[in-house]
C-alpha cells in the first residue's frame, strides 16, 4: 500500500549532533535525515522524528547484500538479523515487508553512504531512489541516516568480540545496520530532548 498524503514541510537542521556511542575506535558525527518529501530530497531536519514507541527497522544496502538489524520496542538497542542477497527489487521488498510484519516496526531506516566529507555520489544516489521506492510502496514512514564509517565501526566491535574473519565478512553487513540504527536512535532521542514537541 503506498504512503499517501504530503509531508509537512521542514526547516533546516541548525545543529549537526555528534554520536558517542561508537566513540571507541571511531569518531563521526552525522545528521538525523527525516521522511522524504520528493524522491531525490531527504530533508535534514529535527521535524517529523519518529514516535518514541515501537520497533524500527534499519537497512545498509550494498551491491550484493543487505544487512538488516532492528530495535527494541522502547528503541534503546538494535540487533542485526540476516543479511539479505540482493536479487531484484520485488524479491528486496517482499522479503523486508515479511520483516517489518514480523516484528511490527513502526519505521523503516536505511543508511545514505556520504563520502567523508559529506558529498553525495552515485551510491547515495541510489540510496535515495531505494529509499523513495519503499515509501512509495510501504505504510511506514522511510528515513535516511548518514552512514559514514559505520562500516569500519561495525568491523572493529566485531573483532573486538573475537569474530574471525569469515565470520566478520559474514556478518558486517548486518553488524553496518545496526551502528545506522543505534545512531539513527540516539540522534532522535538527543533532537526530542532538545526540541520537545
Amino acid at each position: 500500500m503506498a504512503l499517501k498524503g504530503a509531508q509537512a514541510s521542514c526547516k533546516p537542521a541548525q545543529t549537526e549532533f555528534r554520536a558517542t556511542q561508537f566513540a571507541e575506535p571511531l569518531r563521526r558525527s552525522g545528521t538525523i535525515f527525516t521522511e522524504l518529501d520528493k524522491p531525490e530530497t531527504a530533508i535534514a531536519s529535527n521535524a517529523n522524528l519518529p514516535d518514541s514507541a515501537g520497533r524500527l527497522l534499519a537497512l545498509d544496502l550494498g551491491a550484493r547484500f543487505v544487512g538488516v538489524a532492528v530495535s527494541d520496542e522502547l528503541r534503546i538497542t538494535a540487533n542485526p538479523l540476516p543479511a539479505i542477497e540482493r536479487r531484484s527489487w520485488k524479491d528486496l521488498l517482499r522479503r523486508v515487508t515479511t520483516m517489518i510484519k514480523s516484528y511490527d516496526a513502526q519505521g523503516l531506516v536505511i543508511g545514505l553512504p556520504l563520502s567523508l566529507a559529506g558529498a553525495e555520489r552515485s551510491a547515495a544516489q541510489g540510496a535515495r531512489e531505494t529509499a523513495a521506492k519503499f515509501q512509495r510502496s510501504l505504510d511506514l514512514p522511510v528515513y535516511l541516516h548518514d552512514e559514514r564509517l559505520t562500516t569500519l565501526t561495525a568491523t572493529a566491535q566485531l573483532k573486538a568480540a573475537g569474530r574471525s574473519p569469515s565470520e566478520i565478512k559474514r556478518q558486517v553487513d548486518s553488524e553496518s545496520a545496526a551502528v545506522i540504527l543505534s545512531d539513527f536512535m540516539a540522534h532522535a532521542a538527543h533532537a526530542q530532548r532538545m526540541n520537545p514537541r
